[in-house]
């Protein structure tokens, strides 16, 4: 219970301050609350309204207990008097300790215990001495209660008092805990969402890298209708991809698209030598994923297969729907990746395969395959093996 820095100014259980926690169900509760109105408000989420319905009703609970076991044993309708005068003063000592105890939670346990307990002392002191007042004035009118009497009712009054203050503690720190969980939650999701802000960011540069290059080579060759024309399409791939959020995902149908308007560009340079294929399943089109996830595979396969042959090579670029998974493969029939490892098997600049990996662990965590495999019949093959999603991740 030591000061926390984050344990100032927000509103505490029982109302006033407690502490600067975000109040439970804000942020991405309170959005989930709104889109499924139906669902039932959390009841912490007023904690100012909870605490006087827990008073409330455990005094109203009090009362009624006490009542009835004053009429159980034959002690009159003045009993009934009496409980309601222990039921007043039970509340608004359990009031003024909430209020004490609002400020002692921020302070240092040791503080915080040694007040508390002397703080229940005290009420039960004074609760046990309005007690045996009440008691000879309603109960037992012919008793002269003197001294320490006034304290014969202290052990009972200091059990209640004790228990009424675990609860009180307990229950804040309950909704403390639960805060700060939800907190970090956010936290990480918003660190995930960076690092794949990040990962998506690094591709970008190097496949302009490229293309710019080749734009220039054209140009200094005074091929400027082509030099045009790889400007147009690049233009056009560029508008398209940068519609998508970095952290967002896109269906595979638009995956593929993004993939020919990509290829339309790398024609340019290798002509008849570069050879796509395409096999979507229909069923497994409207599938969602990461958006510019498949790019860096066939980039990697124009470099490894396309152009260290003379006759080029051909890039599948395969998705089918198996149950409630996605299987994607982009294969070449270039020379494979023998003798190589992955690290040769990436772009240059440090990103693909590496970058693949990174991204489908931030958006599936151990929910999905990532494969590499040389083919028999030669080539270079890349598996993805994902959960078949028809919506946009909250």
């Amino acid at each position: 219970m030591a000061t926390d820095p984050a344990l100032t100014g927000s509103t505490g259980f029982g109302g006033q301050t407690m502490a600067a926690i975000p109040t439970l169900g804000t942020g991405a509760g309170e959005e989930q609350g709104r889109k499924f109105h139906l669902q039932e408000e959390p009841f912490f989420e007023d904690k100012n309204r909870a605490f006087w319905i827990l008073q409330s009703a455990g005094w109203a609970g009090f009362f009624i207990l006490r009542s009835l076991s004053g009429l159980a044993n034959a002690m009159g309708f003045s009993f009934i008097l009496h409980a309601a005068l222990l039921t007043a003063t039970g509340y608004s000592l359990t009031l003024l300790m909430a209020a004490a105890f609002r400020r002692l939670i921020k302070q240092k346990p040791i503080i915080t215990w040694t007040v508390s307990i002397l703080l229940v002392l005290i009420a039960s002191a004074a609760f046990s001495a309005i007690e045996t007042w009440s008691h000879a004035t309603f109960i037992d009118p012919g008793a002269r209660p003197e001294g320490i009497q006034f304290l014969g009712a202290i052990l009972l009054d200091f059990t209640l008092l004790v228990a009424w203050a675990a609860l009180y503690y307990s229950i804040n720190y309950y909704i403390l805990l639960e805060e700060q969980a939800d907190q970090l939650l956010r936290l990480e999701t918003q660190a995930s969402s960076a690092q794949l802000a990040m990962l998506r960011y690094q591709l970008n540069p190097h496949f302009l890298f490229n293309t710019l290059n080749s734009i220039s080579t054209l140009v200094l060759l005074k091929q400027t209708e082509r030099a045009n024309a790889m400007l147009s399409r690049l233009s056009s791939f560029l508008r398209y991809t940068l519609v998508n959020e970095p952290t967002g995902t896109v269906t595979v149908a638009q995956e593929v698209e993004t993939l020919k308007l990509y290829l339309e560009i790398e024609k340019m340079r290798f002509e008849e030598r570069l050879r796509p294929r395409f096999m979507i399943d229909p069923h497994a089109a409207q599938g969602r994923l990461p958006s510019l996830l498949l790019q860096p595979l066939v980039e990697n396969a124009i470099k490894y297969a396309v152009t260290p042959q003379e006759e080029g090579a051909d890039i599948a670029v395969e998705a089918h729907r198996i149950g409630e998974r996605v299987i994607i493969t982009v294969a070449d029939s270039g020379p494979g990746a023998a003798g190589q490892d992955l690290a040769a098997v990436t772009i240059s600049t440090g990103v693909g395969l590496p970058n693949i990996r990174d991204r489908l662990a931030q958006a599936y965590g151990a929910d999905h395959r990532f494969e590499t495999q040389t083919n028999t019949t030669g080539g270079f093959s890349v598996i993805i093996d994902i959960p078949f999603e028809t919506e946009e991740p909250k």
